[in-house]
């Protein structure tokens, strides 16, 4: 096996005039409001990130290099500044759909700020397809690396930065961000077009958060790089969408109410482990872990991201690597698929959802039963450059968020459930065509949700037959049947047709095509097929 070669990656720095609403504030005859708030002296910022999104795209990265908010007397305050050397400031997107991660910390002036500017250094979007390709069936990943667009951040309101401290949501419009044309024939460079496109709120925490809207986070991947002599605080760094790169560093502490999963304690958490995390966000922008889990605690390599094939008959599967890390991991651009041998792996379910035991099927993730499009997280001791096929060492079935519409609605026990019905580009129905496949599903076009009372509820459309929403959970393969176990619900966003037009993009092209058949065992087999820009 080999990953898909490209070109190397490109940096582009990107200044981002942002567009703000315009507040009105109420002043008093003759002066100040008295109830307007003191502003003086200095507030520590957290930025956390998330994004909004359909299933159209397979991953969305973008790199920051700087971030100034511009106060109403035309001020500005430096939230990240390039100057500064420090680790790169970036993220992928797609995995935090409904979810969310910090970014960074910063000590910035209190004032009322209502404009913002923003230079990106690079990032790009990638979309998944199947079809026909000079007769053949393909399956194609096409990565579109971002070229100077215009953008948009919107404010709800003026920001007025106060207090000791505060967090702030940077939001992700995922559909408003990225125009796609054809992810399978991709000769040319119409149709493709990128807007990054951000809403930037005020985050309130809860002292107890349950859920991504009141300061928790879930399912943070990353390796320990230090931990205190005392034991009680560790730093972890998340990966980072060029994988050579040193990862985001994330502060975290432990308590007496921190579980473990994989690991007896926390004497078992050492520099090198990679975990899986849950936690609260924490004033001065660190993490109260609540929840670390260790999959694999003699990993060497980690990858996570979605099933892409899956070949009972040789015992191997093919995944999109949207977040990986591991010393010595070469710096694969976005974009990167691999193939591994499961034959002796380990199958696990990950613990982020306690309710298994009462859901009204039986939960179950095995070699027999994953598909194309289940979320896996998995771990390898092979050493780099890769051989062909590394035998995996554990797999992991992980949380996934899909946007779906409600069509039926029962009630199964203690459970409502919810049938969903996916778009067309979903990967699960996409990629349930493919041929050759032993595993099949009834209906891949369809989910059955489950949710109950420990589903967190974030959604302000009605949860009916008609409505679009979000749904994050586990998704297990039932006897042919997609369910999943919910834990959260966010409003949806609208199915997207892929456009036809004929508008030029301002970036960079790089098509990659996997075509069954020609690799060895019947496995998909890497070939570069276009590399440009226009």
């Amino acid at each position: 096996m080999r990953l898909a070669s490209s070109s190397p990656r490109q940096v582009f720095g990107i200044s981002l005039a942002l567009i703000v609403a315009a507040g009105v504030f109420n002043t008093g005859c003759g002066g100040r409001n008295m109830s307007s708030p003191i502003l003086s002296g200095n507030t520590a910022v957290t930025i956390v990130v998330t994004s909004t999104a359909n299933d159209q795209l397979a991953e969305f990265d973008l790199g920051f290099q700087d971030i100034t908010l511009t106060s109403q007397s035309g001020k500005t305050a430096a939230l990240a500044s390039s100057s500064t050397s420090g680790p790169p400031l970036d993220a992928e997107f797609m995995h935090l759909n409904g979810t969310a991660q910090p970014l960074l910390t910063a000590t910035i002036p209190q004032d009322i700020y209502t404009s913002a500017t923003l230079k990106l250094g690079g990032g790009a979007f990638v979309c998944l397809a199947l079809g026909q390709v000079d007769g053949e069936q393909t399956l194609s990943t096409a990565t579109y690396s971002l070229f100077p667009p215009t953008a948009t951040v919107n404010f709800p309101s003026p920001l007025t930065v106060t207090g000791t401290s505060m967090v702030l949501s940077l939001n992700l419009l995922v559909s408003q961000s990225a125009t796609l044309g054809d992810c399978v024939n991709v000769d040319g460079f119409s149709g493709f077009s990128a807007a990054p496109t951000f809403n930037l709120t005020p985050l309130t925490l809860a002292a107890s958060p349950t859920n991504s809207a009141n300061g928790k986070v879930m399912g943070i991947d990353g390796e320990v790089t230090a931990v205190s002599s005392g034991g009680d605080t560790f730093t972890l760094s998340i990966p980072s969408y060029v994988p050579a790169l040193t990862g985001l560093p994330v502060s975290a502490q432990l308590d007496s109410n921190t579980m473990y999963q994989g690991i007896s304690g926390l004497s078992a958490l050492t520099v090198g482990t990679f975990v899986n995390m849950d936690g609260a966000i924490q004033s001065d922008g660190s993490l109260l872990a609540t929840r670390i889990a260790v999959e694999d605690p003699s990993a060497v390599y980690v990858f996570r991201g979605p099933l892409m094939e899956v070949t009972p008959s040789v015992s191997a599967f093919f995944m999109h690597a949207r977040e990986m890390q591991g010393a010595g991991l070469p710096g694969f651009p976005t974009g990167e698929s691999a193939s591994f041998k499961y034959g002796s792996a380990a199958f696990q379910i990950s613990g982020q959802l306690s309710n298994l035991g009462s859901l009204p099927f039986v939960p179950s993730f095995n070699g027999s039963n994953m598909v194309p499009g289940q979320e896996v997280y998995i771990s390898t001791t092979t050493s780099f450059p890769i051989a062909p096929y590394p035998a995996v060492t554990t797999m992991t079935l992980m949380p996934q968020t899909i946007n779906g519409t409600v069509t039926v609605m029962s009630q199964s026990g203690s459970f409502t459930d919810y049938t969903i019905s996916l778009a067309p580009y979903d990967l699960f129905p996409m990629l349930a065509s493919q041929p050759g496949q032993t595993t099949l599903e009834n209906n891949p076009s369809q989910v059955e949700v489950y949710i109950d009372s420990n589903t967190q509820m974030l959604n302000k459309q009605p949860l009916g037959a008609g409505s679009t929403l979000r749904f994050y959970g586990l998704v297990f393969n039932d006897n042919g049947t997609l369910r999943m176990d919910c834990a959260q619900v966010n409003d949806g966003v609208d199915f997207t047709t892929q456009s036809s037009a004929s508008q030029q993009a301002h970036m960079e092209k790089r098509a990659v095509q996997q075509t069954r058949g020609e690799g060895p065992n019947s496995l998909p087999q890497t070939i570069s097929v276009t590399t440009g820009q226009p």
